[in-house]
């Protein structure tokens, strides 16, 4: 059976461009790196690198070689670190940025339980709706909501989230129900960021502008609007499940509600991820998936 030596060298000198960079990241000699490639090419019996003075770059049987071997460490730090997960308790600092009102009541409430389940962690979380480079600014992990732009980062689909569009009965005992999106135009209407609301006609998204008889951006206010019969929100259904249900909120047009958007967790692409990141990960997304309740946590250790 063959070793592994010269694996982690030639791997490393493939994705650092060089045999200088490779030794630097691999923290050994220049000479070391070359003389553990020279004798796995010897061992393969293969030319693996072509060496200029100017590049290192892959050949034919190197690049297959290439995507083999990056696999296999994969895979090996993947099994390395299966066996921390059941050993290590997360501790050390975290840092976290979420949206404000999604994060004061949904977010924050989860990572304070997580804390007092293993108060070795240090947190700072963020609140706010700027979207912040993680990578720049060193933050572990980003909880971001509905559509994703194109990213570098890894996206991890926690829960989801549907609009309603909603009024309280005493804003429809005196200004009635729109039946239709044309009347819908009609009504007072009360608007967030955006005076764009969604919803789903003939299978498809389509969208409306409406006319904002207050505009704010803070959902809390709006709702509180709703709730004393102002006008008609657009919000999540975060905000206004627990109206909804108690009755006093009223959903209007059902059967154009908006499509599902996601609630994602974000990290920068590591496959060195800290154990105690795909904890918290997996945690936020049992307790967002499940219906909304107090977590019950214990102490460890």
């Amino acid at each position: 059976m063959l070793g592994w030596e010269g694996i982690c060298e030639f791997v490393s000198v493939a994705e650092q461009g060089g045999f200088t960079p490779a030794a630097r990241k691999l923290g050994v000699s220049v000479a070391q790196v070359s003389r553990q490639v020279a004798q796995l090419e010897d061992r393969l019996q293969a030319k693996l690198l072509l060496r200029t003075t100017r590049q290192v770059r892959l050949t034919e049987l190197g690049e297959i070689y290439y995507r083999h071997c990056r696999q296999l460490l994969d895979n090996l730090y993947e099994a390395e670190l299966a066996v921390g997960r059941h050993q290590a308790v997360p501790q050390g600092s975290l840092r976290i940025t979420a949206p404000v009102s999604y994060g004061e009541s949904r977010i924050a409430p989860l990572v304070n339980d997580f804390m007092v389940r293993f108060p070795q962690l240090e947190v700072t979380l963020n609140l706010t709706n700027q979207l912040l480079d993680l990578v720049h600014e060193g933050y572990d992990l980003a909880i971001r909501l509905g559509h994703l732009k194109d990213s570098t980062l890894v996206a991890r689909k926690l829960a989801q989230r549907v609009p309603y569009v909603c009024a309280s009965p005493a804003y429809t005992a005196c200004h009635g129900i729109p039946n239709s999106l044309s009347e819908l135009a009609r009504h007072r209407c009360l608007v967030g960021n955006s005076d764009e609301w969604y919803f789903t006609l003939d299978a498809h998204p389509h969208s409306v502008r409406v006319h904002g008889l207050l505009q704010c951006n803070s959902g809390h206010a709006l709702l509180d609007a709703a709730l004393k019969g102002i006008g008609i929100i657009q919000l999540p259904d975060y905000y206004v499940s627990d109206h909804l249900a108690r009755g006093e909120l009223i959903e209007l047009l059902p059967e154009l509600r908006a499509p599902a958007e996601g609630i994602w967790a974000l990290y920068p692409h590591n496959r060195h991820l800290s154990p105690k990141v795909r904890l918290l990960v997996d945690y936020l997304a049992e307790r967002l998936s499940a219906p909304h309740q107090p977590a019950l946590v214990r102490p460890v250790g």
